[in-house]
């Protein structure tokens, strides 16, 4: 700590002089040089004379020699810096220090071509403070000036750099940090205080004035920065997979990272501008239309049917969803020139996330007209409904893809950014899905009551001319017919309005649904089913089953319970009668079910389904 305190004591004498000594030669070099007007009528600029360039060789020796005195002097700070920042946190109690500056660490630029910087920004501003209501030409100039002396600061100093043994450092990319912490510097003085302060005053007339102020601004910082970085860049060979974006020091956007208020206020315009576009955008009927003339057809089997869903036509989305995922992704992607991760993510949160979280409850609301029992499943409703399902099942399905993405890894809980978005969507689709079900179920109970309640008490009511009823000459049962064609009416406005996976998962559950709730009704056991009545049974299911036919080539599969009682019904006397004696071993009643086929019904329902069998009649 003496030796520290004697090297500083040495440095604040040594660094001031050096410096002087440095500003005073760039001076008699002609630095800095006069800067030209730009044409605003035709874009153009005069090219620039290179003082650097431009020296000969007594000066260049001169120039040389105080350039790597600042070199080797700036070389002994940083060794002294990274050796307190490793004392510090290999001490805690140095670690914890209100003394200690943490950022003392960080790389803060190049002294020498700070300082040629320093001079040439004085001038600039003077233009600068011409241009405030156009401040294109701000950057413009600023990429400009940078441009021109690359050259010469390559040519010139990098070997300098070389020479003086800083390893790893680029001529070029310091001097385009130089220049941009200059711009910075600017704007945090002159440019934002004025944007942050009329954007708190902004009068609701005056809002959209101010509001395409803020996103002008930032687009123009978006296309300088990516300007710069090639510039930088230049000659450099780079893994593009392996960077992040730009570093804090050569992103004109580090300007929000010391004033989390004005990416705050940067995040809110954009949402702002978003939502006015969404709201126009969701007034149009047509946006929520979600007709698919290539599926509206009910005749496809369930091969020809797409299930791997990725485009919006796919989930029969309506063209409103698609708007909004580009919309946040455009917003995400501009965010993406944010310097650092936890920007990023507040950028993303304050505006993207928020954005499609408001959408989504547009969603909900718009599903909410099933909450109406009595209007659940008319046609406007139900088709608002699945309209909404789908649109949050192709969101839900962009945001998952967006999760897998590198440029969203780590934004959030568990490394996704989107997790409570992708719950609440899939919960949203689920719970609407699962209401429709209902509706449908209660529906049929509700006209198939009277039919279920006789179901096994047709013996000899539909007997033909005294002959015994056969499948060919029977019809479906009255009580039936009204359940089946609303029933029919249902399921094709669902395959219509909803998108394919979801109605395979909905027409199923119906079905399975449909099945228990008329076994189930049925009074097994009580009941005395006659030949006639076993033949009408038969045809009603058949007819059930045409319903679902055209989504499943063996629809049954979806409706066990009636399938295997017919199956026990429809058997002969006496494999019934054998079958019922072997139900009555608990230790081999199993094994026989599953020998005949039978995989749902346990061995006490088969009994009673196989006592209601009355043979003979």
């Amino acid at each position: 700590m003496a030796v520290d305190s004697r090297v500083e004591k040495t440095l604040a004498i040594l660094r001031p002089q050096a410096l002087t000594d440095y500003r005073a030669l760039l001076a008699a070099l002609g630095w800095p040089p006069s800067l030209s007007s730009p044409d605003t009528e035709n874009d153009n600029y005069s090219q620039i004379p290179n003082p650097l360039v431009l020296m000969n060789e007594e000066n260049k020796e001169k120039y040389s020699q105080s350039f790597l005195a600042l070199c080797a002097l700036q070389h002994v700070q940083a060794n002294r810096e990274v050796r307190q920042c490793q004392a510090a946190a290999a001490t805690p109690a140095l670690a914890d220090s209100k003394h200690f500056d943490k950022t003392a660490c960080l790389d803060n630029g190049l002294w020498a071509i700070d300082e040629l910087v320093h001079p040439v920004a004085s001038r600039m501003e003077y233009h600068f403070a011409k241009w405030s209501e156009q401040p294109e030409f701000i950057f413009t100039l600023v990429y400009k000036i940078t441009k021109d002396f690359m050259d010469g600061v390559d040519d010139i100093l990098q070997p300098l750099i070389d020479h003086a043994r800083l390893a790893g450092l680029s001529a070029k990319e310091s001097w385009v940090t130089g220049m941009v912490k200059m711009l910075v510097g600017y704007l945090e003085r002159q440019i934002f205080p004025a944007l942050a302060t009329s954007n708190q005053d902004q009068t609701t007339a005056a809002k959209p004035e101010v509001e395409s102020s803020w996103m002008h601004f930032n687009d123009l910082m978006i296309s300088f920065d990516k300007r710069m970085q090639l510039l930088a860049d230049s000659g450099i060979q780079k893994i593009a997979s392996l960077s992040e974006g730009l570093s804090r020091s050569l992103s004109v956007f580090s300007i929000y990272n010391e004033h989390p208020d004005w990416l705050q206020i940067w995040a809110s315009v954009e949402l702002s501008s978003a939502q006015d576009k969404l709201k126009s955008e969701m007034e149009d009927e047509t946006s929520w239309s979600c007709s698919d003339s290539q599926h509206d057809q009910l005749g496809h089997m369930e091969n020809s049917i797409k299930f791997l869903l990725s485009t919006r036509e796919d989930y029969k989305a309506p063209p409103v969803s698609e708007f909004v995922v580009k919309t946040a992704l455009s917003m995400s992607e501009r965010g993406r020139a944010l310097p650092n991760r936890g920007m990023q993510i507040h950028y993303n949160r304050s505006s993207s996330v928020k954005f499609l979280n408001d959408f989504f409850l547009v969603l909900r609301d718009r599903c909410e007209a099933l909450q109406l029992s009595n209007t659940a499943l008319e046609d406007q409703s139900l088709s608002k409904a699945s309209c909404a399902i789908n649109a949050a099942r192709y969101c839900e399905n962009v945001l998952r893809e967006w999760d897998e993405d590198t440029t969203f890894l780590d934004m959030g809980p568990q490394g996704s950014l989107f997790t409570d978005e992708i719950s609440f969507l899939v919960k949203l689709g689920t719970n609407y899905l699962e209401q429709i079900l209902s509706a449908i179920l209660l529906e049929f109970e509700d006209l198939s009551w009277e039919y279920v309640q006789n179901i096994g008490s047709w013996s000899g009511q539909t007997a033909v001319d005294d002959q015994i009823l056969d499948e060919e000459n029977a019809g479906v049962s009255l009580g039936f017919i009204a359940c089946l064609d609303v029933l029919t009416d249902r399921t094709t406005k669902l395959k219509q309005y909803l998108n394919s996976k979801d109605f395979l998962d909905l027409w199923r559950s119906i079905a399975e649904g449909l099945d228990y709730f008329i076994y189930s009704s049925i009074r097994w056991g009580e009941l005395n089913f006659s030949d006639t009545g076993v033949i009408q049974l038969r045809v009603d299911t058949k007819a059930l089953l045409h319903i679902f036919r055209p989504f499943c080539s063996r629809p049954e599969a979806f409706l066990p319970f009636l399938s295997e009682s017919l199956r026990l019904l429809t058997m002969k006397e006496s494999d019934a009668h054998y079958l019922l004696e072997m139900l009555t071993d608990d230790t081999r009643s199993n094994n026989c079910l599953k020998h005949q086929g039978l995989h749902h019904v346990n061995a006490g329902q088969a009994a009673k389904i196989l006592r209601s069998r009355k043979f003979g009649g």
